[in-house]
């Protein structure tokens, strides 16, 4: 019989973690080469440490966009999170740039050519999930994670005299009765703060975003509130630790409540599956919780390089449904083109709308007016209900 009872942890980063500032910066080199041609390809990894900024991978896109231009861009986002410290600041750190062209062998493979649709840009298994514990239906303890963190950093953003600096880390573990989240046994929140701050001043400011986010009565006891439990935390970000991009990928989804294929997102446009057809299948299992067909929903996608068609397509309602999961499976085959090209022409992909998913989740955010977190939208509930 499963464990109805027990506590599940998840953690967040923030912007300014070394991770997610290689992250950002991919991000951005995606959307300067789509906002430039739609149809760009990119696989952009980024690499941080003190005071150097390292660009590798290949890309296919207009020649009008120049190593200046990908050195701007890159320092660009490192402002735009906030890093101007000795150790890692945005004017003065030093950028390598080694992108060269993308490989004939799997550009031949991707292409469209005569009867041949675009096929996949790699093999691989892609998850999609959603869990009715939150109203964005995303697992509570990711999701409480990443909105102090958006808290915090929104608050450094907003106050130029603030103690708080743009690395940090949260975790939050949730106690779940029959099935349920019902308090926080335990919060963690790690930040970089202004030197000769003390500690528990820094505990005061941090509190009142905690408190806020959670939901009332959820705080938990004070002995297991943590804030840099290390103590001082001034040195931060790739000064203080190496980045590279795509360390985050449990971060990115959910939290590790749901399996993950192992790919990550963040600097690659939208004809690699690891990033489409995971967004994809979150936008499919989100529909058919929202359509009231299961309280819980996993999906998995899997493909071959060069090949168009899934190879297959997996459903897991967790005991939770309402409908025959095989069944479910065919119609969702059905609702959706599930090939790259579909993909990317349902979710509209090919915008320059991904700078902003490097942090604090690609899931449980609202859809926005230009088509970003399109992948968010819950337009197949009505025809997954009518399907039934």
């Amino acid at each position: 019989m499963k464990n109805s009872n027990y506590l599940f942890t998840s953690e967040s980063v923030s912007e300014g973690h070394p991770d997610k500032v290689c992250d950002r910066i991919s991000d951005a080199i995606v959307d300067l080469y789509l906002s430039h041609d739609p149809v760009s390809r990119v696989a952009c990894e980024t690499l941080t440490t003190t005071n150097r900024i390292v660009l590798a991978g290949e890309v296919r896109g207009p020649g009008v966009i120049t190593k200046a231009m990908i050195e701007e861009t890159a320092r660009q986002a490192v402002r735009d999170i906030g890093y101007e410290q000795e150790g890692f600041h945005w004017q003065n750190a030093a950028v390598d740039i080694f992108l060269h062209e993308q490989s004939a062998d799997i550009a031949q493979g991707v292409d469209a050519a005569g009867n041949k649709d675009e096929g996949a840009g790699d093999q691989g298994i892609m998850f999609g999930y959603a869990v009715n514990e939150t109203d964005v239906l995303m697992p509570a303890p990711i999701y409480y994670s990443h909105n102090i963190l958006k808290s915090l950093a929104d608050a450094r953003h907003s106050d130029a005299k603030s103690i708080l600096g743009p690395d940090s880390k949260s975790q939050i573990t949730l106690a779940y009765e029959n099935g349920k989240p019902v308090r926080a046994t335990s919060v963690v929140v790690s930040t970089q703060h202004a030197e000769g701050v003390e500690t528990e001043e820094v505990r005061e400011v941090v509190r009142k975003y905690v408190t806020d986010v959670l939901p009332s009565g959820w705080m938990c006891p004070e002995e297991e509130f943590y804030v840099n439990p290390t103590g001082k935390f001034v040195i931060g970000g790739p000064d203080g630790d190496a980045g590279l991009t795509g360390r985050k990928i449990i971060v990115d989804t959910y939290g590790g409540a749901a399996p993950h294929g192992g790919g990550a997102f963040s600097g690659k446009d939208p004809t690699k599956v690891d990033r489409s057809a995971a967004y994809a299948s979150r936008y499919l299992a989100k529909n058919v919780v929202a359509a009231g067909l299961s309280d819980k929903c996993c999906i998995q996608v899997s493909y071959a390089i060069g090949v168009s068609k899934p190879l297959s397509l997996y459903v897991d309602l967790y005991g939770t449904g309402k409908v025959e999961e095989g069944r479910l499976a065919e119609i969702l085959m059905e609702v959706m083109d599930l090939s790259p090209r579909g993909i990317r022409e349902h979710l509209n992909l090919n915008r320059p709308i991904y700078t902003r998913t490097s942090a604090y989740g690609h899931f449980g955010r609202a859809p926005d007016e230009d088509g970003g977190f399109s992948w968010e939208k819950l337009d197949l509930v009505q025809e997954l209900q009518s399907a039934f």
